[in-house]
């Protein structure tokens, strides 16, 4: 049979491995897919973690607003309250004291609170602020960069622009003289979830640090060469230690505090809002409601540890892509069952999934979902290939075999999934029958050539239902004659007997056919020759016409022993077919013979029912 010039795997391997590439390099629309696995790995490490000691947050909680309501009113507080907490917390001699809290306007109703406030933060020279970063489409009404730089800690690049401008919101509660500032902008993907951090702010050629940057560069720690790292989560969404606003304001003003007066020493402290009310709280791996003062902790954290994640080898995402297609192309290649391959791609799925998580675990991004996508893409295409291939083999097997076959051989055939490329060119050990008409010349010299086809197609019928209920193969019609064998393309260890059997129910409907055609069946009779032996089965012929037949000296044999029956017996067979028959019938032995093409006589046998 034919067989494409081309291997349809290895072009469908081809095709995914180039939308791979294009999505791993330019297009990205998985990119929202990834990201999800890689927050849902994140999260489930993240739990198995605890934040830093070293970070503490000091919230601004609802209970905080409702316990601060009759010393310090509503929300927003005056500023000498919070004054009084950065005294009562500089005793404890922490690192670093950071405000999650915009102080962008002077207190017009209450400058005392102010004043008192700014005088605190000037004997405090570790009070950080947040600024924010507004629209660029606002930056020909913003501040001078030039002017600001050395207050903000804005730092030129070669490629600054020495007149530019840049909308900020910065802290004009505060004096100048003590800005230590840096930016708190939240940083969202397209699906609004944040997972990165800035480290600074590009603006015409400046950098502005963000506030976990300065805080991080003030204290020592080293600042990655990056402008933003991808957070690495500890805990749940609040899992930092945090104490009550109101709690530690209230024990700041006893005589005798309960608390313990080291409880802040060298530790880095936050103060933000986690109130629902204040609604400061943002979409990120660990929670859709993550409070922002929260967000700025890890990124300390993360800048203080180095456990930020960092993301894997830009090859890393196609080589896996690769390893995985090459694996299923090669399952497929070699026929794998369409099953095991899929089983094989369900168990890689689980240790990428594990490798994933690994490698978050060691704060490393891998790309899992994008190789594990276009893997299942292949598996699919290829299946989908596999099945429509064995769909059409399994027709065109039924097709072919049911010029030579009883359909429930063939279906047997099909069922165990055998197609004519895989049944043609075999070896076996088969039995022949070869059957021809007696006779027949005299009866076409007085019968129409009508009458002729009608009577042979007639017993023909009759003869092939006899050959495919014993579960023959019917070779060919060669003019009157019929050839047929056992033994392929099924398997058939009883083909000889089946052969003899079939034998002796055809010459029974010779002799009902004889009865029909009444006087005109006197001169009709048949010869049947069987013999047993090696031979050549399959598909021989042209391109165009092929017909599955067997070749050998076997045939050849059959079809003279067929020759022999003339005057001796209907049925004869050889000494091997009777060996094959193993005592199922009795034979009538007949002597040897000479034939055409043998040098050696040839013993033959008739053979008969066995007496009940």
């Amino acid at each position: 049979m034919r067989r494409p010039a081309f291997n349809p795997h290895v072009l469908l391997a081809c095709a995914v491995l180039l939308l791979a590439l294009a999505e791993h390099f330019g297009l990205h629309l998985l990119l929202p897919l990834e990201n999800r696995l890689s927050d849902h790995l994140a999260r489930l490490h993240a739990q198995t973690l605890q934040p830093d000691p070293d970070i503490v947050i000091v919230d601004i909680d609802e209970y905080s607003l409702a316990r601060m309501n009759e010393q310090a009113g509503q929300w927003p507080w005056p500023r000498a309250i919070h004054g009084e907490l950065i005294e009562g917390m500089r005793k404890q001699g922490p690192r670093a004291i950071v405000f999650d809290i915009l102080f962008a306007e002077q207190d017009r109703y209450r400058p005392e609170s102010d004043a008192y406030f700014n005088e605190v933060v000037r004997a405090t020279p570790n009070v950080y602020f947040p600024i924010i970063r507004q629209g660029a489409e606002d930056d020909a009404q913003g501040i001078p960069l030039a002017r600001y730089a050395a207050a903000i800690g804005i730092e030129p690049t070669p490629a600054a622009t020495p007149d530019a401008k840049v909308a900020l919101l910065l802290p004009y509660a505060i004096d100048a003289t003590s800005w230590r500032v840096g930016t708190i902008n939240f940083l969202a993907d397209a699906d609004g979830v944040g997972r990165r951090y800035a480290l600074y702010t590009p603006a015409h050629g400046w950098r502005i640090p963000s506030l976990a940057a300065r805080v991080a560069a003030d204290l020592g720690f080293s600042l990655p060469p990056r402008e933003q790292i991808v957070l690495g989560w500890r805990g749940r969404a609040v899992a930092h230690t945090r104490i009550a606003y109101a709690d530690l304001y209230e024990d700041f003003g006893r005589s005798e505090p309960r608390r313990d007066p080291a409880e802040l020493k060298d530790k880095i402290v936050i103060i933000g809002t986690t109130a629902s009310g204040l609604h400061d709280v943002r979409a990120t791996p660990v929670s859709s409601l993550h409070p922002a003062v929260d967000i700025i902790a890890t990124a300390i954290s993360n800048l203080k540890n180095g456990d930020f994640m960092r993301p894997a080898a830009a090859a890393s995402g196609p080589l896996l892509t690769l390893a995985l297609i090459a694996g299923l192309l090669a399952a497929f290649h070699t026929r794998r069952n369409t099953l095991q391959t899929g089983l094989f791609l369900v168990a890689a799925t689980g240790g990428l999934y594990g490798a994933g998580y690994a490698a978050v675990a060691g704060r490393y991004l891998l790309p899992v979902l994008t190789p594990l996508a276009f893997a299942w893409l292949y598996y699919f295409a290829a299946a989908l290939y596999e099945y429509l291939r064995e769909r059409r083999a399994r027709e065109q097997t039924v097709r072919v075999f049911n010029r030579f076959l009883d359909p429930r051989v063939v279906q047997s055939l099909v069922d165990q999934g055998e197609t004519v490329d895989s049944l043609s060119g075999q070896a076996r050990t088969i039995t022949v029958l070869f059957s021809d008409i007696r006779g027949f010349t005299t009866l076409s010299e007085t019968r129409s050539p009508g009458e002729i086809v009608s009577l042979l197609n007639r017993y023909f019928s009759r003869q092939v239902e006899v050959i495919f209920r014993h579960g023959g193969t019917l070779d060919k019609f060669i003019g009157d004659a019929i050839m047929a064998f056992w033994g392929a393309p099924g398997e058939d260890p009883d083909h000889a007997r089946h052969a003899v059997a079939a034998a002796l129910d055809m010459v029974d409907q010779l002799n009902q056919f004889k009865q029909e055609l009444g006087a005109v069946g006197d001169t009709f009779d048949i010869g049947i020759g069987i013999h047993t032996g090696p031979a050549v089965v399959g598909f021989i012929g042209s391109e165009r016409r092929q017909d599955y037949t067997a070749i050998g000296d076997t045939v050849n044999l059959a079809s003279r022993i067929e020759g022999q029956t003339k005057g001796i017996a209907r049925i004869l067979v050889s000494a091997n077919t009777v060996q094959a028959c193993a005592g199922t019938f009795d034979f009538v032995d007949h002597g040897s013979y000479k034939v055409k093409g043998r040098a050696q006589a040839v013993r033959l046998f008739e053979p008969l029912r066995q007496q009940q």
